[in-house]
């Protein structure tokens, strides 16, 4: 029997932000300090996870629902399609999203700002692509957060993303932010991100049309998982 062999994909140099960033303090403490050492993958590594009609539901992807009483914010929908490198859609994919709640704080013991939080939000959520690569969600638009990186430190508003592939070895993640927020230019994250154009795909698009009337406003954001148009990811593998 001849050996697994996992495909190769192009990965452009200067698109996603490199592991060690210095306006990003932390990356200085994490990021590796010697050649990075690949590891082979075996069996369990590549195949799976095991995602499908039951085990991801619809409401999973509603996280004004699930904490069982209506949370504080303004209610939005945050919705757009997963795409490969050639713009094709990426069906049955798992994409999960965590938040600050509308106040700016996480559910997390190690969130100790003094922002309240919110017992009707959890600020996390899950949903699978369908067969055009559509994902959408419903949930509160965040708030901004200071974070100690450095002197008046403020987080823009944002969501995170996890896209799963066909393997748990196979996770990106990425963050999405809001139009017009002044706190993005001045955000080292961000601003880790070495191209500009990079940096704009980031940032989610309003969609009238998609708004529903009287009770949620709707962003639009679209993932690129491959190619010189992919959306930046954290800590990417590198060469």
């Amino acid at each position: 029997m001849s050996p697994l062999e996992l495909p190769s994909y192009e990965r452009p140099r200067g698109l996603h932000p490199p592991l060690a960033s210095p306006g990003y303090g932390s990356t200085l403490l994490r990021a590796p300090t010697q050649p990075l050492v690949l590891l082979p993958h075996n069996l369990t590594e590549v195949t799976g996870p095991l995602l499908g009609e039951g085990r991801v539901t619809e409401t999973d992807a509603d996280l004004t629902a699930a904490a069982g009483g209506e949370p504080q914010g303004q209610r939005i929908i945050v919705q757009g399609r997963v795409l490969d490198g050639e713009g094709r859609p990426v069906p049955h994919t798992l994409v999960e999203i965590w938040q600050a709640n509308a106040a700016g704080r996480y559910r997390h013991a190690r969130d100790t700002w003094s922002a309240p939080l919110d017992p009707h939000f959890t600020g996390v959520g899950r949903a699978l692509t369908d067969k055009a690569g559509r994902y959408r969600f419903v949930t509160i638009r965040p708030g901004a957060y200071p974070w100690g990186n450095h002197h008046n430190a403020w987080r823009p508003a944002h969501i995170h993303l996890s896209l799963f592939g066909r393997a748990f070895t196979q996770r990106l993640v990425t963050q999405m932010y809001f139009p017009d927020d002044p706190l993005i230019p001045l955000d080292p994250i961000a601003n880790s991100i070495p191209d500009e154009k990079a940096r704009q795909r980031l940032i989610c698009r309003f969609d009238l049309d998609a708004t529903v009337p009287h009770w949620a406003l709707a962003y639009e954001f679209d993932v690129v998982l491959r190619g010189r148009s992919a959306t930046p990811m954290e800590e990417p593998h590198e060469d």
